[in-house]
């Protein structure tokens, strides 16, 4: 199986941002942490991430015919980025949106997710841990199927 993790704005800080939320660990650590799961699990994973939200919207449209599955954090796009809840709407892939703190214990903007809704669910407040719970999720939604 081929998953494509996409992380978005800001979180190329963590590590360096808020510290006291998102924990020292650096994107660099996550994705070492998402390699090394996801050979024992049989799983081809990519990286990406992106301070931009077009860059984000190719990725995910240009995933369709390479990956099996999309597990997405679009950080702060989440609250109100229809563009991305868009391209997510205009593919088959399933899209598993995780963030690593729980975002309905921050700030009220945080509690509302546009691209929730056309994704297959959601995994919140697990820190890194929630990107392996998405990549199983998906593992399991996909059964075996993969390109």
């Amino acid at each position: 199986m081929k998953f494509l993790v996409i992380n978005g704005p800001n979180l190329n800080r963590l590590g360096l941002r808020e510290p006291a939320i998102y924990g020292s660990k650096t994107l660099t650590d996550l994705e070492k942490d998402l390699f090394a799961f996801c050979e024992t699990e049989m799983i081809e994973v990519t990286c990406f991430q992106s301070n931009h939200e077009g860059d984000i919207i190719d990725s995910i449209h240009e995933a369709e015919h390479q990956f099996d599955g999309i597990v997405l954090n679009p950080g702060a796009f989440t609250h109100y980025s229809y563009a991305i809840r868009d391209a997510i709407a205009s593919i088959t892939l399933p899209v598993v949106e995780v963030h690593i703190s729980n975002v309905h214990a921050r700030e009220e903007f945080r509690h509302t997710s546009v691209t929730a809704p056309v994704t297959i669910g959601q995994i919140i407040g697990l820190g890194f841990k929630g990107y392996e719970l998405a990549m199983l999720a998906l593992k399991e939604r996909l059964g075996g199927k993969q390109k």
